[in-house]
């Protein structure tokens, strides 16, 4: 970098140069006019970078952000605070498009088949690592069709009972299965969900037997377990709070790697448990064409890293139950595919596999 100073000195040199060349008063010192000539020349090819850098813009002035689901749940809610934040932070146009249909396959196969020049992105949940092992066959390849951006919430999902079971923690649940089997039942909103493969997860690390029963959704499922036709769910933080402070059913640990903020003295399964690596929570990812162009990659990387470390961004989360993601590009990319191996034996051995 050439100091202000040094400019300066360059610029007075050449004035007085010219001057001196029109009185005579002066001979030409050719070296010298070239050195400082050279030096002003990349001193403009340097500006020239420095505006260029600064000029930088997202490729496109609209994105396209599709949820596979229907409008409501929550991935469209989810979108629609991040899209509002995204469109601001690139200064374009986020248009959210719900595609639902096939288990979220509808609207994936959509942007695996999009432009990859940053028009088009998804907000998947956790069927989308889910779907490789679940659905035999995919229109489209879940590792090599999408560029990976980043990991945008996790949602905590807690380990809960009917209070008329005799168990107060996640070890006594575990006593009580072994010495028990295939006596406790829990509910889910249906195979391959997230919430059937928790627990089929929690089975075969804790060794009980415990039978599942699917049901056409979380709601039922729940209403079964407060009446007492199940024992035993693995369902989302932010449903299960309000029946447990009702004392309609009983929180034993949540499903996270990690405790969470909205229930810090909650233990987690994996430590409750003596399950070591325990963990299923419910989460959404960022993703784009495969083959992204390397400004929209840049630049959605970039403007996820800000939004997500906004302490506005975590306050609106929240307020919907949910943890910010923090992870994008290449470290995502690697989640993505732990989580497709790790879910792809649960789904095996759960024998949840499609036709």
């Amino acid at each position: 970098m050439i100091s202000t100073i040094s400019l300066s000195g360059h610029f007075v040199l050449l004035a007085n140069f010219k001057q001196g060349s029109k009185n005579g008063a002066h001979r030409f010192d050719r070296e010298k006019v070239m050195r400082v000539t050279r030096i002003l020349a990349t001193i403009g090819v340097t500006f020239g970078i420095v505006y260029a850098t600064s000029a930088l813009s997202y490729p496109v002035n609209q994105i396209q952000l599709t949820v596979p689901f229907p409008a409501g749940g929550t991935t469209d809610v989810l979108a629609r605070e991040l899209g509002a934040r995204l469109g601001k932070e690139l200064d374009v146009t986020v248009v959210i498009q719900n595609r639902p249909g096939a288990s979220a396959t509808v609207g994936t196969q959509f942007v695996a088949r999009a432009a990859p020049d940053g028009s088009h992105i998804l907000l998947g949940s956790t069927h989308h690592v889910i779907n490789p092992t679940l659905q035999k066959s995919l229109p489209y390849d879940t590792k090599k069709d999408f560029t990976e951006i980043a990991l945008v919430a996790l949602v905590p999902n807690a380990l809960v009972v009917n209070p008329d079971l005799p168990v107060y923690s996640v070890a006594d649940l575990i006593k009580y299965a072994k010495a028990k089997p295939g006596t406790l039942n829990f509910g889910s909103p249906g195979v391959g969900s997230a919430n059937h493969l928790a627990g089929e997860l929690f089975k075969s690390m804790a060794g009980v037997d415990m039978m599942h029963v699917p049901y056409p959704g979380a709601a039922p499922a729940m209403a079964n377990l407060i009446g007492g036709h199940i024992q035993v769910m693995f369902d989302s933080l932010p449903t299960v709070l309000a029946n447990a402070e009702a004392g309609k059913l009983r929180i034993l640990a949540v499903t996270n790697g990690e405790r969470v903020s909205s229930l810090p003295n909650t233990p987690t399964i994996a430590e409750a448990g003596n399950l070591p690596g325990y963990s299923a929570s419910a989460w959404f990812g960022l993703y784009a064409p495969a083959g992204l162009s390397g400004e929209a990659r840049t630049e959605l990387e970039r403007a996820m890293k800000k939004i997500m470390a906004s302490e506005d961004m975590a306050q609106a989360f929240r307020k919907l139950g949910v943890e910010p993601g923090h992870l994008t590009g290449t470290p995502f990319k690697a989640y993505v595919n732990d989580e497709i191996t790790k879910w792809g034996k649960i789904v095996e051995s759960s024998k949840a596999v499609g036709n």
